[in-house]
């Protein structure tokens, strides 16, 4: 059953018809977990664009050196703002996803299970300014091992840029060393 998540009470307008294109999943990848499938936002390129726009505006006052996109979702977004901010862009890739070069990994746990990331040993270099991007944060465990692998490379985190923040499961408790922005927060599972 997919749901479009009803209008909240919000303090932007624009934010409520962002989350109003997110699509609530129950019971995906497994029971008990709500999926926000953001598809309907990619689907429609004012709502996309808007999307964009607020990210920009977020991060409009941080220096960025490069921009570091985790899997999958974190593609939608990380390359179109490193595009607009002019600089590069680093995939963050899942463990059993093949990049052709020497790698550096780090393993991290899920809601729902555990996980590894990796990135190309040279994608980020000492002292580079690093903006770390996906479409959730969720318990912040992806997220911060993401910050450990640019860190492994001596890269500093500017911060981390969500669309969606679920709040309830307290990202900001895992990443309370570094800078969080994001669009839209999910106070509650509902």
């Amino acid at each position: 059953m997919v749901r479009i998540v009803p209008k909240q009470k919000s303090k932007s307008k624009t934010q409520l018809i962002l989350r109003n294109k997110i699509a609530d999943i129950p019971d995906f990848p497994q029971k008990g977990i709500i999926f926000r499938d953001l598809t309907p936002l990619l689907l429609d390129p004012v709502y996309f664009d808007e999307a964009i726009r607020q990210m920009l505006s977020k991060i409009k006052r941080l220096k960025i050196d490069v921009v570091l996109g985790i899997e999958s979702r974190g593609y939608f977004f990380g390359p179109v703002l490193a595009r607009e901010l002019k600089v590069g862009f680093v995939p963050v890739r899942k463990i059993n996803k093949l990049l052709p070069r020497k790698t550096i990994e780090e393993w991290y746990s899920l809601e729902y299970g555990k996980d590894a990331i990796k990135i190309h040993d040279d994608s980020v270099t000492p002292g580079q300014r690093v903006l770390i991007v996906d479409d959730l944060v969720a318990t912040g465990g992806t997220a911060l091992a993401a910050a450990k692998l640019v860190e492994k490379l001596r890269g500093l985190v500017t911060a981390f840029l969500f669309l969606n923040e679920l709040s309830y499961l307290n990202p900001r408790k895992t990443l309370a060393s570094y800078k969080v922005l994001s669009l839209i927060r999910y106070r509650s599972q509902k």
